[in-house]
């Protein structure tokens, strides 16, 4: 069993990123943890690890793991520049083939307004001493009143990674999220200061999911968008728009019009005033590409959604995601994002039992 210490300094009340792994500092001999027949290069403890931080810049992210290293109650995250020497060896590390690697068990701790595990990345603009929610450390988009005000008008976000694993075991197949990893966001601030000018909601204006069934050797990349309403509001639901593959509404199999487990792709998104463009690329894949209007209640196919807010998110300040944001939650409810998945909150468990999400980046480049 592997376990991992972070040394905490009564002085500075800061990490400090001394990582133990037990009996393996460099886990390059470690085998403890059997590999799921799902995931032929699901590589957990099967490559030597270094630190992610040797590997990416991510000098402005900060992490956010499934765990609580210190027992305070709060899900564990690591900010600039002590996540430049973090490293994880369950749920967040760098292999031998110069990929950093994200994984989020079913059941562990979570973030206080999700059900969802992560172990995902969070947009830093302005990480020097400025706080996460300052906007200084968010961007806007040219529409928003005070955008001169923000850490930036726009952005821009790419990534390469493959999928490595999705959960295999939900007792709500039919749900939407299951068996699916969300492996970037647009996320917008949650502000209440906003919510009578109809806007900080905390919605997700881009969400790009991976989805895979168990009987099916193809899974689908899709996105989607969330209209930007209340939450007590029946309208506020996430629209899906394929790229290849299906999208969350359809269970047939895709087939070679999908991607498969561990085979690469890439994704662009260019925030340049008020439209988002997507750029979607994988090898012996159509490119495909999407814009859309933020500051507007046009859908993607140019076509007005009277049910979405008629200001989109023009009054809102946003921050870029990316990781393995798992999307198979262990809550067994009603509503349509509670698949009930398998898992024990016991990694070496849910490891063997393939009730997690794992994801692999070549890169991820902020711009």
């Amino acid at each position: 069993m592997l376990k991992t210490q972070y040394y905490f300094s009564s002085v500075t009340s800061s990490l400090k990123f001394t990582t133990i792994a037990a009996s393996c500092m460099l886990l390059s001999a470690c085998q403890s943890e059997p590999q799921h027949p799902d995931t032929a290069r699901d590589d957990a403890v099967h490559s030597a690890q270094v630190v992610p931080g040797s590997l990416i810049d991510l000098s402005h992210w900060k992490i956010t793991l499934p765990m609580d290293s210190n027992g305070d109650g709060k899900i564990d995250e690591v900010g600039p520049p002590q996540i430049l020497r973090l490293y994880e060896p369950r749920f967040f590390y760098g292999n031998d083939r110069g990929e950093v690697v994200f994984t989020a068990p079913n059941k562990a701790i979570t973030t206080a307004n999700s059900t969802n595990t992560r172990s995902e990345l969070r947009q830093m603009i302005n990480p020097q001493g400025a706080k996460t929610k300052a906007p200084g450390n968010n961007f806007a988009l040219a529409a928003h009143p005070q955008a001169a005000n923000f850490g930036a008008v726009g952005g821009h976000l790419s990534a390469t990674l493959a999928v490595n694993h999705v959960a295999v075991n939900a007792a709500h197949p039919d749900k939407p999220p299951a068996y699916s990893v969300v492996v970037g966001q647009i996320h917008a601030g949650k502000d209440e200061s906003l919510l009578s000018q109809g806007f900080g909601y905390g919605n997700e204006p881009l969400k790009i999911y991976y989805k895979k069934f168990p009987n099916h050797a193809y899974g689908s990349v899709f996105w989607t968008y969330e209209r930007n309403l209340a939450k007590d509001d029946p309208n506020r639901t996430d629209i899906a728009y394929p790229v290849w593959g299906n999208t969350w509404e359809s269970a047939e199999n895709p087939g070679q019009k999908g991607i498969k487990l561990n085979e690469s792709f890439s994704y662009t998104v260019n925030v340049v005033g008020n439209i988002m463009q997507l750029v979607f690329e994988a090898p012996n894949k159509p490119r495909v590409e999407y814009a859309i209007d933020l500051s507007s209640n046009m859908d993607a196919f140019g076509k007005v959604d009277s049910l979405d807010n008629p200001a989109g998110y023009s009054g809102d300040w946003f921050y870029f995601k990316a990781g393995a944001y798992n999307q198979c939650s262990s809550k067994d409810q009603q509503g349509m994002w509670y698949a009930g998945c398998a898992g024990s909150g016991i990694w070496e468990e849910d490891f063997r039992e393939g009730n997690y999400a794992r994801v692999s980046f070549s890169s991820i480049v902020l711009k």
